[in-house]
């Protein structure tokens, strides 16, 4: 098991655009998506993406099966997604709250995009193209912002909906973000 380091919200690396992968099922990009995983894992998140832990390439992974981060939301398959594209598939938006394992200890609410189509590759090079709404299409917009340098605080309209997670949801325990 390998748990990288999570790059905090500072760090001007997060605030970088990444490179594309050229190059698929190479033992590299295979680590990479280990140490993502294991890390993701480790520390309870839904998603990860490689400039979380200092590497500039456009890949993320996600996945929810039962996370205390997150009670309540729908499961959402464990991705490999590399060198996505994001299409939106309608223009109704709607707003959520968020927590990310750069910004840990906050949660914001957070605009997106209600339903998307995601397409990309696996990292053996295998097409991935899907339709997602809901929590699924939240999580992946959110990963994919960070190959772009965003985080989800510049996503945010009203700051009155931003703070610490144990302030603004007491006795429930969702851990550290």
């Amino acid at each position: 098991m390998a748990v990288r380091e999570v790059l905090k919200m500072g760090d001007p690396r997060l605030l970088q655009v990444s490179r594309p992968v050229e190059a698929f099922a190479t033992p590299r990009l295979r680590e990479l998506v280990r140490d993502m995983t294991d890390t993701m894992r480790h520390l309870d998140g839904a998603g990860l993406a490689a400039p979380q832990i200092g590497v500039d390439l456009q890949v993320v992974i996600f996945g929810v099966a039962s996370n205390p981060r997150y009670p309540g939301v729908e499961e959402v398959p464990l991705t490999v997604l590399v060198n996505p594209v994001l299409t939106p598939l309608t223009d109704r938006m709607e707003t959520a709250w968020e927590g990310c394992l750069s910004v840990p200890c906050l949660r914001g609410v957070v605009p997106r995009c209600a339903k998307l189509r995601y397409q990309g590759f696996d990292a053996d090079g295998s097409p991935i193209d899907r339709a997602v709404e809901g929590f699924h299409a939240r999580v992946v917009q959110h990963e994919v912002d960070h190959l772009h340098g965003i985080l989800y605080p510049m996503r945010m309209r009203d700051f009155r909906n931003f703070g610490f997670t144990e302030v603004l949801f007491p006795g429930q325990d969702l851990r550290d973000d």
